[in-house]
């Protein structure tokens, strides 16, 4: 039988492809792949292998995804809007989509090093980080590893670190026993549970539709809940100093992580830092409000740029 959701990602590639992109994989290190979609123009046709073949010719924006998803689901109604504009790669992180490696770390740098050299192989100098949920995590480690690539960073939906008292607060207010059993759910009641919390709207899914969405988004779980286990930290008062700037753009019913928690974020993350709700949104904003997303995100882009040129 036709699995529905394969149907959906296929269709999705077609939206990546209509707007100038394609997949290509990367090798980072021996033994750890990552797949970008990235802009076309920039890889050579494949005689006998595609390369990349220039520097991007616009501004570089970088969607990262959340945990349950890879880039295509999380970012495919910002893709074609942000692609008039800028240069958009999209990658899978490690152990999502087409992204493997063999290596044992599971920490947030060893992503943000993966991407980081990932991008330079395809000749990005410099990128505006866009990160969701888990993605956002891994764009503030980008930001405060590497300086010279990343010009500024788009949050939604992410702290910069996790503790016990804010996964504990978190698990308490919306329901579920633990974060794995959240984020990494073997039922198809576990999914809709998911995306009950996920959206503001709720709105009726079929059981066909969210238990092939469950055979397609949730592999590599061993891996993915190694991933789990490494989010539980805390800086403390050690934040980082970023030079960047850091955008806050948020879902104003984010039941997830409330707007207080990104409010407070903004307050200890300094001058650097603003913020932005968006109304009748939750913690997948950019899905469920993309239009209003959209033109936030690109305000802030070019309010970025601006100052590059200045």
């Amino acid at each position: 039988m036709v699995n529905t959701a394969m149907i959906i990602w296929t269709v999705l590639t077609w939206v990546a492809k209509i707007a100038g992109l394609k997949p290509y994989t990367v090798e980072i290190q021996q033994g750890t792949v990552m797949r970008f979609w990235v802009p076309s123009n920039t890889i050579s046709k494949p005689k006998p292998k595609p390369k990349p073949n220039s520097k991007p010719p616009k501004p570089v924006v970088v969607l990262l995804h959340g945990f349950c998803g890879d880039g295509l689901t999380t970012w495919h109604y910002q893709i074609n809007s942000l692609a008039k504009s800028y240069t958009v790669y999209i990658p899978d992180l490690i152990f999502f989509g087409g992204s493997m490696t063999d290596k044992p770390d599971r920490s947030l740098a060893f992503q943000a090093e993966c991407l980081a050299v990932g991008l330079r192989k395809l000749g990005v100098e410099k990128c505006v980080v866009v990160g969701f949920s888990y993605g956002g995590m891994v764009a503030y480690k980008m930001a405060e590893l590497y300086h010279e690539l990343v010009q500024a960073v788009v949050i939604t939906g992410a702290v910069l670190a996790l503790d016990e008292s804010l996964i504990n607060k978190t698990l308490e207010d919306i329901g579920f026993p633990s974060i794995s059993e959240m984020l990494m759910p073997s039922s198809v009641e576990g999914v809709r549970s998911l995306l009950h919390v996920g959206f503001n709207k709720k709105f009726p899914l079929p059981n066909r539709l969210l238990g092939d969405f469950l055979k397609v988004m949730f592999s590599n779980r061993k891996e993915r809940n190694e991933l789990l286990d490494e989010l539980v930290l805390s800086y403390k008062d050690n934040i980082p100093k970023f030079p960047q700037q850091l955008h806050l753009l948020w879902g104003e019913k984010d039941h997830l992580l409330k707007p207080e928690i990104a409010q407070d974020m903004k307050e200890k993350l300094g001058n650097k830092a603003t913020f932005h709700e968006i109304k009748k949104a939750g913690h997948l904003a950019q899905l469920e409000r993309p239009w209003t997303y959209n033109r936030c995100l690109k305000k802030f882009i070019s309010s970025v740029m601006l100052d590059e040129r200045k």
